[in-house]
C-alpha cells in the first residue's frame, strides 16, 4: 500500500528500459518503494536497468513485455498482479520515429502509432482493470507536449502521443471514484538517448527532472503534470495560435 505521502511501495514499470521510467524508479526506491517490477524485451539492457535498482536496496523482477503484442498484455501483467498488489504502474513505453523517414515509409509510422497508441491502450486498460479490482493504485502516464498540437516536424509522433494523451484522461474519468488514480505526465524536450543528437528545444528538461515532477504528482495526487511547470502557459498559447501563423513557425 502507499505511505501516508502517497509513494508506492509497488512499481511496475511498462517499458522497463525507459530512462525517464528508471529516474522515477531510482526516485521512489530512495523513498519508500521496496518492490519493483520492469516489463520489456528481454535484453541486456532490461537486466542491467533491474541490477541498477537491486544495488540500491530494492526488490527487483524482470517480465516479458512488447508494447506490440497486445494479445500478450494480459498473460504479462496478469503474471505480476499474482504476485501481489501493486502500488504504481508507470506506463513509460514510446518510440520517436524518425519523421522525413517515416513519411516515405508509411509501415515505420504504422509502428508509432502502434507502439505509442494501440500498445499503450491495451496496457492501459489490462493494467487500469488489474487496479480498479485491488481498489486501489495510480496509473501514470508519459505523454508528451509534442501531442498538444501536430508540428510539421514530428507530426507522427505527436499525433500517436495526442491519442493517447485522450484515451489516458478519458481513463482516468472512468476510473474516478474508484480508488484507481491516473495521473498524465507532459514532458517537453528531454535530453536522454531517445534525443540524442538532435537540436535541443527550449524549456528543454531531464529524466531526472521528469521523476521529481512525477514525485510530486503522486504526492499532491494530481491528474495532468507538465515538465517544466512553464509549459502549461506555453502550450496553452500555442493551442489557440491560428494555424496560418502556427504555420510560419520555425517548428
Amino acid at each position: 500500500m502507499k505511505d501516508a505521502f502517497g509513494l508506492p511501495q509497488s512499481l511496475l514499470v511498462l517499458g522497463g528500459t525507459s530512462e525517464i521510467a528508471l529516474a522515477t524508479a531510482r526516485r521512489l526506491v530512495a523513498r519508500r518503494t521496496r518492490t519493483v517490477w520492469l516489463a520489456g524485451r528481454p535484453s541486456p539492457a532490461l537486466d542491467a536497468a533491474a541490477g541498477q535498482l537491486r544495488d540500491l536496496g530494492a526488490e527487483v523482477r524482470t517480465v516479458a513485455f512488447d508494447a506490440l503484442d497486445p494479445e500478450g498484455h494480459e498473460a504479462a501483467l496478469g503474471k505480476v498482479f499474482a504476485e501481489g498488489d501493486i502500488d504504481l504502474v508507470l506506463l513509460a513505453f514510446g518510440i520517436l520515429g524518425d519523421q522525413a523517414h517515416d513519411e516515405r515509409e508509411p509501415l515505420n509510422a504504422v509502428r508509432v502509432a502502434q507502439t505509442n497508441y494501440t500498445g499503450a491502450v491495451s496496457a492501459g486498460l489490462v493494467a487500469a482493470r488489474s487496479l480498479q479490482a485491488q481498489g486501489h493504485g495510480s496509473l501514470v502516464v508519459l505523454s508528451s507536449v509534442a501531442g498538444e498540437r501536430a508540428r510539421r516536424a514530428n507530426f507522427i509522433y505527436g499525433s500517436s502521443k495526442a491519442g493517447l494523451d485522450a484515451f489516458a484522461q478519458g481513463l482516468g474519468d472512468a476510473l474516478h471514484g474508484t480508488g484507481v488514480h491516473v495521473m498524465v505526465v507532459r514532458p517537453g524536450f528531454v535530453r536522454s538517448r531517445m534525443t540524442e543528437g538532435m537540436e535541443e528545444a527550449p524549456l528543454a528538461t531531464t529524466p531526472e527532472a521528469v521523476a521529481t515532477a512525477i514525485e510530486l504528482g503522486l504526492r499532491r495526487r494530481s491528474e495532468t503534470v507538465w515538465v517544466p511547470g512553464a509549459l502549461r502557459v506555453v502550450m496553452a498559447a500555442v493551442r489557440h495560435l491560428p494555424r496560418t501563423v502556427f504555420r510560419r513557425l520555425p517548428v
